[in-house]
């Protein structure tokens, strides 16, 4: 078998994304072959050394996508220290080792993947491949046209520029209700965008991930792809990402 650089070895055992197993390298916590190795461009040959995440084997898997769902009050983690609810209390067993690409806040609901191929993981969440989120959001107030033609030609916010398309569903003097687009992927993004804007974000739901659609799943319920089906789209965010 072919070497693999260590980092994307690590990634296709579905331990995490790529970006992650570069940080458990830096933190001296894999071994390979029972030494510490902190060097980035370390190669392996998955069918002759050993490595250790953690002290504890890597062994390659059957790599695979789910799209969930997420409710209310859920949050978008592998544990809660305070004991709350999260996406992996969904899972049944056998996904034990699946994590969530990217995050929606605890009071965001919508579409989340999941999954244990780091490499789609990381080219579905980089900010270097701009792969497009869809939201439908409802916000306090009436938004006039120019918010929208504002937010197109961007805002800044204290985290550096950022920009999006949307177009109104329904609009009211107490509230209006829009589609959003936005290929950034910072920390409650679309809530920092209409709170700068002057119009809070009252609910918030994820419809869309690159080619990923949330359709009518219901809170809570997953949609599992086969392996034929998962390859295909796959291939799908890859090439939205040359």
């Amino acid at each position: 078998m072919a070497e693999l650089r260590l980092q994307k070895y690590i990634a296709d055992c579905g331990i995490a994304s790529r970006r992650k197993a570069e940080e458990l390298i830096e933190s001296g916590l894999v071994q390979v072959n029972g030494k510490v190795v902190t060097q980035l461009g370390t190669k392996v040959d998955p069918t002759v050394d050993r490595v250790k995440v953690k002290n504890r084997d890597l062994r390659p898997q059957q790599n695979g996508l789910l799209i969930f769902h997420k409710p209310l009050k859920v949050i978008t983690s592998k544990k809660d220290e305070h004991g709350r609810k999260t996406v992996m209390d969904f899972l049944p067993n056998e996904y034990h080792s699946y994590f969530p690409v990217g995050r929606l806040d605890f009071d965001t609901t919508g579409l989340l993947l999941l999954t244990n191929d780091g490499e789609l993981a990381e080219h579905l969440m980089h900010p270097r491949f701009g792969i497009n989120k869809v939201y439908i959001t409802k916000v306090k107030g009436r938004v006039g046209r120019h918010i929208l033609e504002q937010l197109q030609e961007g805002i800044e916010l204290e985290d550096g520029h950022v920009s999006a398309r949307a177009k109104f569903i329904k609009r009211s003097e107490r509230a209006t209700v829009l589609q959003v687009s936005i290929s950034v992927g910072r920390n409650r993004i679309v809530r920092r965008i209409f709170e700068h804007l002057g119009h809070p974000v009252l609910t918030l739901k994820r419809i869309t991930h690159g080619p990923f659609e949330l359709g009518d799943l219901a809170p809570g319920e997953l949609q599992r792809f086969s392996e034929r089906a998962y390859q295909r789209m796959k291939k799908r965010v890859l090439d939205l990402s040359i």
